[in-house]
């Protein structure tokens, strides 16, 4: 039986470090179908070395500022501005959640008591926040394993296995690049991922960073029941993630697909359905 499909969208940093456009993305994506969204929070300071966070950004034309740090403190939302968005997504009858990127940025997080909090690729090798979601939050922990060799993978469920958490967690196939090539999806790894941890932990996803919409079907049909995809308003707006976000209309159409197929995937109730009855009677060969 495959399970009704959860779409994510993505909203990180594509709001432009503005509350008014980040509420226009979850009211856009709720009448796009959508029931839950997503944002990031990060502790830059604590997230970057010193030298990091005074560098130009690497891609100065999407940049918010003259370093890199400062790029990313004005994309920053505090924990009371997502207090703001968890109460107005509610309003709209959405989930809301965030990835977290550092410990403080955990714990910050974790006071709003959110379904779930989701650990990107890039630090899911950081067992002091891992320790904090672990122990001290309740909720589902979603992690992508995107950039994260297979030892490191079973590292990570094993830290959850200690304590008897690992039941908690969602385990996400992914390949970090913005954006993917199809050729680089690898969109297999859903079932090598069922293979090794479905009996471990609560269920799979995937994040897509690709174009189109075409693979996420598939995704969901070799069994990955949560679908993630970073969205936009406008994928020419200034930001690297724009341009591997979906639009409204895309998001639209993925999230009215990935219902159509999951009501598809039954098997037949009876020789014949009450749809082909009349079909039979007018069209099947008689002797």
């Amino acid at each position: 039986m495959y399970k009704e499909p959860k779409l994510i969208a993505e909203i990180g940093c594509n709001h432009k470090g503005e509350i008014k456009i980040a509420k226009n993305l979850m009211k856009v994506a709720s009448e796009s179908g959508v029931k839950i969204v997503k944002f990031q929070k990060r502790n830059n300071k604590e997230l970057l070395t010193e030298s990091q966070y005074n560098k130009p950004h690497p891609n100065p034309m999407h940049s918010y500022g003259e370093t890199y740090g400062k790029h990313r403190e004005f994309l920053e939302f505090d924990i009371s501005q997502h207090k703001v968005l968890k109460e107005y997504a509610e309003e709209l009858g959405l989930i809301y959640s965030s990835s977290v990127w550092d410990v403080t940025s955990a714990a910050e997080i974790i006071s709003l008591n959110p379904k779930f909090i989701k650990v990107p690729s890039a630090c899911n090798n950081n067992f002091d926040m891992l320790k904090k979601l672990r122990d001290q939050y309740h909720g589902e922990v979603h992690i992508s394993f995107g950039m994260t060799t297979k030892d490191e993978e079973v590292s990570i469920v094993n830290f959850f296995e200690e304590k008897n958490q690992a039941k908690r967690l969602i385990l996400y196939a992914c390949t970090s690049g913005y954006p993917v090539s199809f050729e680089d999806i690898c969109m297999l790894e859903i079932l090598r991922l069922k293979e090794t941890f479905q009996n471990k932990v609560k269920d799979i996803g995937f994040s897509g960073h690709h174009l189109g919409i075409a693979v996420d079907i598939a995704a969901y049909t070799l069994g990955a029941s949560w679908i993630e995809r970073h969205f936009t308003l406008d994928r020419t707006w200034k930001g690297t993630d724009h341009a591997a976000s979906l639009e409204p209309t895309g998001i639209r159409k993925l999230s009215r697909d990935l219902i159509a197929t999951y009501k598809s995937l039954t098997n037949k109730g009876s020789d014949i359905l009450d749809v082909e009855k009349v079909q039979r009677e007018k069209l099947k060969y008689k002797k």
